[in-house]
């Protein structure tokens, strides 16, 4: 039988297939061997300068429910700007999209923005590391842990083994690898796109001119002295080209160490004191010279108001920038969910874990620190000058702090921006190292210290929202823009440096340096509309009668809060002719051991009282604004490091739905406002109409054509704008089910120490 069988096979004649496959055509092997034919690859819009290194088909992304098991088939690909997913079933974005970066959509992830890479292999997860790729196989799985807490995960079992491979080495290589600055996308960018000039009617002072710097100090009524010698760097690299110092600092003070232990100002008074900045020198009790070049700084700064200055040495007082980096890696790794498992699973201890990794102590301390500054200025009236290693650290986070306490300018959003280009661009904060921007080996420099300024900023924010122009989504949009390889705010370490590099970059027939974009050109990133979210519905306007009262007055134009508590200093005359004599009186304390003195209350208590004597006072968000640091008062920043848990999105709820209600307050007001202004010939003023303009957007009404209609909130997540209702998400909680049992055994989960170990309940 079998036989016959191979004899009519054998005489047959060859029949149609039948077989009909259901794998792709690049799934079937060919046995001949064909030449390479390389294939049509789905790929976004590239910016300028951006190219496509490698890419693998037919990659699964995983969504964060485990219990839902979906996902989405598309192509992954790395470029040198961004890691990229481009779907198969919809757009990679949504044209009706209110808040679209332009320089990446929701899957995409810049290089410098990837923080860990783990491996899938099987049922366990690697850390993948340079060395992985000669160690370790492909892994089935790619889980990518990024700076701005997003987390995604790509199967690569159903792509060839040939594309899997290369994509797993690309992305590893050109996310992990050690690179040299030129290397960044930043310089492909610009040399390739007509950057605009500086705006300076956009009124962020860049404080990389002389103008700056003195527009600056007039409007304090600062008395220092603007040093203009520094313009091409010959009196040292670390310094910027212009600063200011006491008056009487002079140049040959400047050169002796090279700018180190150089008194900086940042800020008068509106008494006439002033807080400065510096860096400490190694002083050792041989080194005369230096201890005496100290106490000359010391004697220049006393100089400026009544001879007295305290000093503070943020080194002791203050954690190290290397345990403001441990404290941050423990604490974001509750926000860096994988499933909703892990989330679940965290949740039953959530507030023991995030109050044991410190993170909120430290920001909690340096707002205690910038609160001591703010009494001796404003209750003592004396110098202070605050003092570290590196003097461009904590001193920009407590300066900065300081000025937006007590200057209503900085409050606002150019303000605000001027600041940290003043205290942070200028000032020579390593940027570059700080944020690990090369992804170098070597991490010990690497702390999030611009990261916590913003912390502290939010935990203002918060509390004192009327007192602020810009919002909550323009500080969570600048913590994530400094991962993005495209600004040279954050890319450089000091002016120096920035200028060195950009000309170096420069081609050859352009004289001028490289012309990249600063972080403040928000156009670069968000349209106009995504723009009005940067502005704080809540924000009380200075009326325009108190602006006039205040400009016709000798006095200072700030408003105070908080009156002073010494008496009225001598005329300035007197200290001239009595100079001499008053050197000897010449008073030089510690900030710490002043409060500390047995004459003085204890910290706590100085501290506790000048704050309810300021809170006794008429409400000014235009003046004093003094931070709560009691307990609770000290709150995690929600929409940063909640927004990409599904969990805990409250949908039509949350601040959209408040500033829902705000909106249609205000828009009441405003209406009687308009017949008021009807009779007096005034117009709506274009800042209220900007606040409006906000108010729709982040509640996502809009009563003209361009939106095409309004839209209501009840379609919208409390982490608006960066997530919308698209699925019916599972809230069902992925807890394993001898844990979940051990819960309900209880019958109340609210009886249960928030603290205790899950295997340890029964």
């Amino acid at each position: 039988m079998e036989i016959l069988r191979g004899t009519v096979a054998a005489n047959a004649k060859p029949t149609k297939p039948s077989f009909v496959s259901y794998v792709t055509p690049e799934e079937i092997k060919s046995e001949s061997p064909r030449p390479y034919t390389p294939k049509t690859v789905k790929c976004p819009h590239l910016l300028p300068g951006e190219v496509m290194f490698c890419s693998a088909n037919t990659v699964v992304k995983e969504t964060q429910d485990d219990l839902s098991q979906r996902g989405v088939f598309g192509t992954l690909l790395c470029t040198n700007f961004r890691v990229s997913f481009v779907s198969d079933e919809e757009p990679t974005e949504d044209t009706t999209q209110l808040f679209k970066n332009k320089l990446y959509g929701q899957n995409d992830i810049p290089l410098s923005c990837v923080d860990h890479i783990y491996g899938g292999y099987e049922d366990k997860r690697k850390l993948i590391t340079t060395g992985s790729l000669v160690k370790n196989k492909c892994p089935s799985k790619l889980i990518f842990h990024c700076k701005d807490l997003r987390v995604f995960t790509f199967v690569l079992t159903y792509s060839e083994e040939k594309d899997a491979k290369m994509i797993f080495q690309g992305i590893v290589h050109h996310c992990l690898e050690p690179k040299s600055l030129k290397n960044l996308f930043a310089f492909s960018y610009c040399e390739n796109t007509a950057c605009p000039e500086k705006q300076r009617k956009q009124r962020t002072m860049m404080f990389d001119c002389a103008e700056d710097w003195d527009l600056d100090m007039k409007r304090s009524r600062g008395v220092c002295r603007l040093v203009t010698e520094n313009n091409n760097f010959e009196l040292s690299p670390d310094l910027p080209q212009f600063f200011i110092v006491p008056t009487h600092v002079t140049e040959a003070d400047m050169c002796q160490f090279h700018g180190k232990g150089l008194p900086m100002w940042c800020w008068s008074h509106h008494s006439g004191c002033a807080l400065f900045k510096t860096s400490t020198l190694p002083l050792l009790p041989e080194d005369t010279i230096a201890q005496a070049y100290m106490e000359k700084m010391l004697t220049a700064v006393a100089h400026n108001y009544l001879f007295s200055v305290k000093t503070e040495d943020l080194s002791d007082t203050l954690p190290t920038v290397q345990d403001i980096q441990l404290a941050y890696s423990k604490f974001k790794h509750f926000f860096l969910i994988d499933n909703t498992t892990d989330f679940w699973m965290s949740d039953m201890k959530w507030f023991s874990s995030l109050d044991s990794c410190g993170w909120l102590d430290i920001i909690r301390q340096c707002l205690q620190k910038a609160l001591e500054v703010v009494e001796c200025l404003e209750t003592e009236n004396t110098n202070v000058l605050i003092t570290e290693e590196s003097g461009s650290d904590l001193c920009c986070v407590i300066s900065s702090l300081v000025q937006l306490m007590l200057d209503p300018f900085y409050r606002t959003l150019p303000g605000f921006q001027s600041l940290v280009q003043k205290e942070w661009v200028a000032g020579g904060h390593n940027f570059l190292d700080r944020c690990n921007q090369l992804h170098l080996k070597d991490k010990e420099n690497t702390s999030p210290v611009f990261l916590l300024f913003l912390e502290c900023v939010w935990q203002l924010l918060h509390q004192h929202a009327p007192a602020f122009q810009f919002s909550e989504t323009y500080l969570t949009v600048l913590s994530d823009s400094i991962h993005v390889p495209v600004f040279s705010t954050f890319l450089f370490n000091t002016h120096h440096h920035r200028a060195t590099v950009l000309r170096a970059e420069s081609p050859h027939s352009q004289r001028d340096p490289l012309n990249c974009p600063t972080v403040w050109d928000w156009s670069v990133q968000f349209d106009c509309r995504a723009q009005d979210l940067f502005l704080n519905p809540l924000y009380t306007e200075k009326p325009k009668h108190v602006k006039s009262v205040q400009r016709s007055r000798p006095t200072h134009q700030r408003q105070l809060s908080l009156p002073t508590a010494c008496k009225t200093p001598p005329k300035k005359g007197f200290f001239k002719d009595e100079a001499d004599s008053l050197k000897k009186m010449l008073r030089v304390k510690r900030i710490s051991r002043w409060m500390l003195s047995p004459e003085t209350p204890h910290p706590s208590s100085a501290t506790r009282e000048f704050y309810e004597t300021w809170q006794r006072k008429p409400l000014d968000h235009h003046g004093l604004i003094l931070p709560c640091l009691d307990g609770p008062s000290v709150r995690v920043w929600l929409q940063r490091y909640l927004r990409w848990i599904q969990e805990v999105q409250i949908f039509g709820g949350g601040a959209v739905t408040v500033l829902g209600k705000v909106s249609e307050l205000q828009g009441e007001v405003r209406e009687l406002q308009r017949r008021l202004e009807r009779h007096g010939g005034s117009s709506f003023s274009s800042s209220n109409q900007q606040q409006q303009r906000a108010i729709r957007a982040r509640t996502g009404t809009s009563t003209g054509p361009q939106t095409g209609g309004s839209r209501s909130s009840v379609r919208m997540s409390s982490s608006f704008p960066f997530t919308t209702l698209k699925h019916n998400w599972s809230y069902k909680p992925a807890i394993p089910t001898s844990v979940l049992q051990s819960l309900m055994a209880s019958g109340n989960l609210a009886d249960k120490e928030d603290d205790a170990d899950p295997e340890s309940i029964v």
